[in-house]
């Protein structure tokens, strides 16, 4: 069985959607999951009149447990096309682990929120990956295998660097099922792919 960190970043609650979706994959495909938020950044008043989601019930990671999963599978909304500054914060305080190389080899995913179709999701995803590849995970995508995400009769999130949706540029577009869906296919390749490899490095350990 392998242990997956679900681990994200939302400020409306659209990510958060994507990452319980997430989990819900991982937990069918046989996998221990833990689902986790980083910490806020914006002092609560400010979140609260911008109309952030304040009642996510997800526990607050910390950067020094990540050593503890099989498998990463970090959500967080775009800006700029780039990762959002709660999640980016997050990572550059892993130095210790990188130094260690705590994290070499355990899976690596990612998925996405952004306003617009054309809002930086992939330039998001890879950022992710690139962030990950220098602490030497394996990184897993959403192969189109997962043919949802070739659907043209309806607008959907989706792409081969991982599952995306699209929140519209007021926020009121929640992902859809589709969008869901292939969220929870990611969520169960990266648990298959995480037991796998822990499976081997088991049996790599009792041989030794």
């Amino acid at each position: 069985m392998a242990r997956i960190l679900v681990l994200y970043y939302s400020m409306y609650g659209h990510t958060e959607r994507l990452a319980e979706a997430v989990a819900e994959g991982a937990r069918e495909a046989g996998a221990e999951v833990v689902v986790k938020r980083v910490p806020e950044l914006v002092p609560e008043e400010v979140a609260r009149q911008a109309g952030a989601k304040l009642d996510q019930k997800a526990p607050v990671a910390s950067p020094q447990e990540l050593d503890q999963y099989d498998a990463i599978i970090v959500g967080t909304p775009t800006r700029y096309g780039r990762m959002a500054a709660q999640m980016a914060n997050f990572w550059d305080q892993t130095g210790s682990l990188w130094a260690r190389g705590a994290l070499v080899g355990k899976v690596g995913s990612a998925f996405v929120s952004t306003a617009t179709q054309h809002g930086g999701q992939e330039t998001t995803l890879m950022g992710i990956h690139t962030m990950m590849l220098h602490h030497g995970m394996v990184q897993v995508g959403l192969p189109y295998a997962a043919a949802g995400q070739l659907r043209m009769d309806e607008i959907t999130g989706g792409s081969p660097y991982g599952a995306t949706t699209l929140a519209g540029t007021d926020g009121k577009r929640m992902p859809s099922e589709n969008e869901l869906a292939l969220a929870r296919w990611q969520g169960r390749h990266v648990a298959e792919i995480a037991a796998r490899l822990a499976g081997r490095s088991a049996e790599a350990r009792a041989a030794a």
